[in-house]
């Protein structure tokens, strides 16, 4: 497969968490990862600025995605409401997959670095959800709570739905969480 043809960022992601995998983060070399999808370490380098971005470079589109759903949120949604509809917007990017979501979860929770890189990631996201609401008129304290509530009912959610034996469906085990949130402050 030549390095020109469409879909290497893909393949790269699915040739990365193989080989994590397989033979563990620290042990893969980008030019193993690259080797594996058919490109050079340079295309890898296109796409990714280091081999962790492989398993995170979707913060982004997660963090424009849920600011935007808190933008088009009801005037009157009390502000979880509003946390809990930003938060929902982002089952679209990473609910669809639960084998790979477990894969990648596996990966990280192995590697003391992925994990404190998860952490960054999603502190990152609870200050731009604080920040969304501010900017809503929600004050600061109320904002920075809403914020960090949410992104812990998310992680509770997600863990919950990355290791369910049913069928659970990501969007509802963050509502389930948010209820459970709702009956544990009442």
């Amino acid at each position: 497969m030549g390095r020109w043809e469409p879909g290497a960022a893909g393949r790269l992601r699915e040739a990365a968490l193989a080989l994590y995998l397989e033979r563990g983060f620290e042990q893969t070399m980008v030019a193993n990862i690259a080797e594996r999808a058919g490109v050079t370490a340079r295309t890898f380098f296109r796409h990714f600025a280091d081999k962790r971005e492989v398993l995170f470079d979707a913060s982004a589109e997660l963090e424009e995605k849920s600011l935007a759903a808190l933008e088009a949120a009801p005037a009157m949604a009390s502000t979880l409401d509003l946390v809990a509809a930003a938060l929902d917007a982002t089952v679209d990017i990473l609910g669809g997959d639960r084998v790979l979501a477990r894969k990648r979860h596996t990966v990280i929770m192995a590697n003391p670095d992925l994990r404190e890189r998860e952490l960054i990631k999603i502190a990152h996201m609870s200050a731009a959800l604080a920040d969304g609401l501010r900017r809503r008129g929600i004050g600061d304290t109320e904002a920075s709570l809403a914020a960090e509530a949410g992104t812990a009912v998310y992680r509770v959610a997600y863990e919950q739905w990355v290791y369910a034996a049913d069928d659970l469906d990501l969007r509802d085990a963050i509502r389930r969480s948010f209820a459970q949130l709702r009956t544990l402050t009442a």
